[in-house]
């Protein structure tokens, strides 16, 4: 049965962007270090030998990748390529844009109405494999909803004072348990949760 994470980078104060989706220095450390990464086949980084040993095998894990509307927006759907994971599951109300699907037909992406109906979609095309849930507002939902077993952060030595919550707009108390991964990379550190189900 799939796990579900919730992922993002995320600021020492908790925000993964400012309100305009600008990411300010948080993705400064993607390329501050020697050893490249591939996160797909459009995709690679140049990060620290700490930081290359964590994402390889959780890069690798994910199979399906759930976003919001918005992500998709901003990043014109990374050209129809998930940016981790095989096929990406969008949350949204509204169809996708019929010049992006003209523009990129055979793009392993699926829509869903809700944040519950793209977990449910994300976990039956992922088998055994990794959802990767990302922060933010659909994040946050999900977390909200119960669905997210995992919490994985990549902290960024930064303090944002505003923006867009890792946790969205989750209110209430969720126990996690002990960090399970620490990883100090440069410029970041990498912590890993599991969700505590009571």
């Amino acid at each position: 049965m799939a796990r579900v994470v919730m992922q993002a980078v995320v600021s020492v104060d908790g925000y993964i962007a400012y309100a305009d989706d600008s990411v300010g220095p948080l993705f400064d450390w993607y390329g501050n270090g020697d050893v490249t990464v591939h996160a797909n086949a459009n995709w690679s980084f140049t990060v620290s030998r700490a930081s290359a040993d964590y994402l390889k095998p959780f890069w690798d894990a994910i199979k399906v990748t759930v976003i919001g509307r918005q992500l998709f927006d901003t990043t014109d759907g990374w050209s129809g390529i998930p940016a981790a994971g095989e096929e990406l599951v969008v949350v949204t109300h509204r169809p996708l844009p019929a010049d992006w699907l003209a523009r990129f037909p055979d793009a392993p992406f699926h829509t869903a109405d809700s944040v519950e109906a793209g977990i449910a979609l994300a976990k039956k095309i992922a088998g055994d494999g990794l959802v990767c849930v990302t922060a933010g507002d659909v994040g946050g939902q999900a977390f909200s909803a119960g669905l997210v077993d995992e919490v994985a952060m990549d902290v960024a030595p930064v303090v944002m004072g505003e923006g867009k919550r890792f946790f969205g707009h989750h209110a209430g108390t969720v126990l996690l348990g002990d960090p399970d991964l620490v990883v100090q990379g440069d410029r970041v550190l990498h912590v890993h949760y599991t969700v505590n189900r009571v």
